[in-house]
């Protein structure tokens, strides 16, 4: 198909933004967002690009969005990348499958795939965040315990790996305490623009980019109940 010389420009012009900003708001630019839903010619050429780059663009609601895949280290975060910035210096794989498990257990808590939406609550406090990762993880320990053969990510090290933390009341930072291991993979996520963060409410907020993710992407029910059995909060039949 061949394409004019201005759809080519305004296509490139929309994809470098996307690569700028991850978004494009229609409030921001109304212009670019006007040219690539109503012009498909120049949404074929933005979305190619995306594939060329390892990414997909998306529109969820009133925002277009570019992301990377999983295997994209250069517009996404590579696993060292993430253990560097959410674990302590001397972290091992055990430190990163909890940072990731810290975040899987915050997705379930807001998001249960019901509904016309998938959002289940508005807020939630740091102190029940905490509870539910210790609840999880012990509760997933003790089925092993009780299993021959487990498969997988290992609750029990996981478990161990958690309650080995310091805990801190004061307010920590530090990665080796647990309030600061939360802490710290709380203001990446808030870095990412997928959470609200009011540190003095320690008061959690999903973020209307997070919730667009949830409900149009992330938890078609397939998704969903791979999710749930990583928690074990469901089981394979």
């Amino acid at each position: 198909m061949a394409y004019e010389a201005e759809e080519v420009l305004s296509s490139q012009e929309i994809f470098y933004y996307l690569l700028e900003h991850h978004e494009l708001r229609e409030e921001d630019e109304p212009l670019l967002y006007k040219a690539y839903t109503e012009e498909e010619a120049i949404r074929n050429l933005v979305k190619s690009q995306g594939e060329v780059a390892a990414a997909n663009v998306e529109r969820y609601g009133n925002v277009i969005y570019l992301i990377p895949k999983e295997e994209n280290n250069f517009l996404g975060f590579s696993k060292q990348q993430l253990k560097n910035t959410l674990c302590k210096s001397t972290a091992t794989d055990k430190d990163y499958y909890l940072s990731q498990f810290v975040i899987l257990t915050l997705l379930v808590e807001f998001f249960d795939g019901q509904g016309s939406s998938s959002k289940a609550r508005e807020y939630m406090r740091v102190g029940e965040l905490m509870n539910c990762i210790s609840t999880r993880l012990k509760e997933g320990a003790a089925e092993e315990d009780d299993e021959k053969d487990t498969a997988g990510i290992s609750f029990r090290i996981l478990y161990e790996t958690y309650e080995a933390l310091k805990s801190d009341d004061r307010g920590s930072r530090m990665k080796t305490t647990k309030e600061g291991f939360i802490y710290n993979i709380l203001m990446f996520l808030q870095k990412q623009g997928l959470v609200e963060y009011v540190e003095q409410d320690e008061m959690i907020k999903t973020t209307r980019k997070l919730d667009h993710f949830m409900d149009w992407n992330l938890l078609n029910q397939n998704n969903y109940e791979r999710v749930l059995r990583v928690l074990g909060v469901a089981k394979d039949e």
